[in-house]
């Protein structure tokens, strides 16, 4: 499957960065049992938030939903790094959790989050299939326009 995984991402164009470091007191990831619970990660691209200020006024639809396929992509970076390289441990994606950066009126947060969704899906197959939150805020750490964390079933 790794190599599924692998070949998926390059049809994509999608290389994956080195997983970043916890801007905070925090760590990136922790494992329980079979579950991995991945920290939120950000729309880091080049080594900064490639995507800024609040959807809906300063960032338009489809500006976001790249940001949130960015989240995605840095979530798939946590997890290979967690697993030792190797994201064929996945079993299933159990749930994202979207927060977008949302001005005052801003209803479309699920479409938004759908970047991510369907960049996982499409990267993990049926083990990318997940349930999932989508949820507006008044602002994001270091004004990120998205936010995504993620709960994964892991083999042990």
């Amino acid at each position: 499957m790794s190599d599924t995984i692998d070949s998926r991402l390059q049809a994509m164009g999608i290389t994956l960065p080195e997983a970043a470091a916890p801007a905070a007191n925090y760590v990136p990831y922790v494992i329980s049992g079979n579950l991995l619970y991945l920290s939120g990660q950000l729309p880091i691209e080049g080594g900064k938030v490639a995507v800024t200020g609040l959807v809906g006024s300063d960032v338009q639809l489809a500006d976001a939903q790249r940001a949130a396929e960015l989240c995605a992509i840095n979530i798939l970076a946590q997890a290979k790094s967690a697993l030792a390289g190797d994201l064929s441990r996945i079993v299933r994606v159990i749930k994202l959790n979207g927060f977008v950066a949302s001005a005052p009126g801003f209803v479309e947060q699920h479409l938004v989050i759908n970047g991510a969704s369907n960049l996982i899906a499409g990267v993990l197959g049926e083990a990318g299939k997940h349930a999932r939150a989508a949820v507006g805020m008044a602002a994001l750490p270091l004004n990120a326009a998205v936010e995504i964390d993620a709960i994964l079933e892991i083999a042990l």
